[in-house]
């Protein structure tokens, strides 16, 4: 009797959590589903911008950084300036120039967002390849929905996040109440057999229990990663369990610039740059600040330089500390050096989105999402089929 009873207190939460939050998963899941493949996408339709066929670049050289964004600056003629730039290590590729402002007083999307432009260039001539308003992208809006909603990311997050954290309850119920009671019902829960069934309710009642009991452990993974971008709770049970107890993530905001800024010239990024590409000659790219005041006030304890290692993923990267005046490198901090806790934060994103083994872990994450959009809509059918039962 305590077992049935529990079961039917499962069931009521299942249902009315469902019900309540149902169009919110929706939205999240289907989003999600959406932006799995947005790099693949985005790189094919910039194909012509990230390329920029200059011919014999084993014999030239690219032309200084600051050189670049006085070109860039002066073909955008925008009021702002440069915030970083996006450096591939294979110089077939074009540099990206970013512009990106934030306003702390702007509620949504686009008032949040003064500025996200990209400029793409190509270092040997200074040719402008490609300029793109990031805001008015399709896939930043997608990722703005299904990550806030398109309400400011400070407390956004929390509208998408606690739909998500009540998703975990309704997979782990799910399965509670997916569970067979004997072995000849058993049989049924793992497939379909629709050969003598014509009663739309009953299929729609296999395809929310099989499709989800299939899908669950994958969908909770999702969930969970997706968590620790709303709530810091989630990115400490991530760390602590990952390096084995510690409680304390590595610090390295002690190592700052001590050279006076009069050391800074012209060529200091230039600097930082070829040590770099001397480091991780086999890396992907990576990302210089241009060091300017913004709108958001946003200050960096020291001058870190982040670098992907691969094309797709960015859960293998390494770590540099620079000093920003003199250009001399300070601190290394390579992946092989990470314990498994840093690790483990680092392919979070590439967890969530698929990306984390590249084509294939993508694809199951597109099936997966299009799968828990899927339950919300099932599960409210069989409320209503039940409601309505002529």
């Amino acid at each position: 009797m305590k077992k049935l009873g529990f079961k039917k207190g499962i069931r009521k939460l299942h249902l009315w959590l469902g019900l309540s939050t149902g169009l919110i998963v929706f939205i999240i899941s289907i989003t999600g589903a959406i932006y799995v493949f947005q790099e693949e996408i985005t790189n094919y339709l910039r194909k012509d911008a990230i390329y920029h066929n200059e011919s014999d670049i084993a014999t030239k050289k690219p032309l200084p950084l600051k050189v670049l964004e006085q070109k860039v600056d002066a073909f955008t003629n925008e009021k702002y300036q440069i915030h970083w730039a996006t450096i591939p290590i294979d110089k077939s590729r074009s540099y990206i120039f970013y512009y990106y402002e934030r306003n702390p007083e702007g509620w949504n999307f686009f008032e949040e967002y003064v500025i996200y432009k990209s400029v793409y260039i190509n270092p040997f001539t200074g040719e402008i390849k490609g300029v793109y308003d990031e805001t008015a992208d399709f896939f930043n809006i997608i990722k703005s929905i299904h990550y806030s909603f398109m309400l400011k990311t400070e407390w956004g997050t929390y509208v998408c996040g606690i739909p998500t954290l009540i998703f975990l309850f309704m997979l782990v119920s799910g399965i509670i109440l997916w569970w067979p009671k004997n072995k000849n019902a058993r049989k049924q829960r793992f497939s379909f057999n629709w050969k003598n069934v014509k009663s739309w309710k009953r299929k729609n009642y296999d395809l929310h229990n099989i499709l989800g009991f299939y899908v669950a452990s994958v969908a909770f993974v999702v969930a969970f990663t997706g968590l620790f971008y709303a709530f810091y709770f989630i990115q400490a049970i991530l760390y602590v369990v990952f390096s084995g107890g510690s409680t304390t993530y590595p610090d390295f905001s002690h190592i700052k610039t001590k050279a006076p800024i009069e050391m800074r010239n012209e060529h200091t990024l230039d600097k930082i740059g070829k040590k770099v590409e001397e480091l991780y000659p086999d890396a992907f790219q990576y990302s210089l600040d241009f060091g300017y005041e913004h709108l958001d006030d946003h200050e960096h304890p020291n001058y870190d330089v982040f670098v992907k290692q691969l094309s797709y993923s960015y859960h293998v990267n390494h770590s540099l500390i620079f000093d920003e005046n003199s250009g001399e490198l300070l601190h290394q901090h390579s992946h092989k050096d990470k314990n498994l806790g840093e690790k483990a934060v680092a392919a979070n994103y590439d967890t969530h989105i698929g990306a984390i083994f590249g084509i294939w872990t993508k694809i199951i994450a597109f099936v997966v999402s299009l799968v828990c959009a899927s339950l919300p809509v099932t599960g409210f059918l069989i409320w209503w089929g039940k409601r309505n039962k002529k």
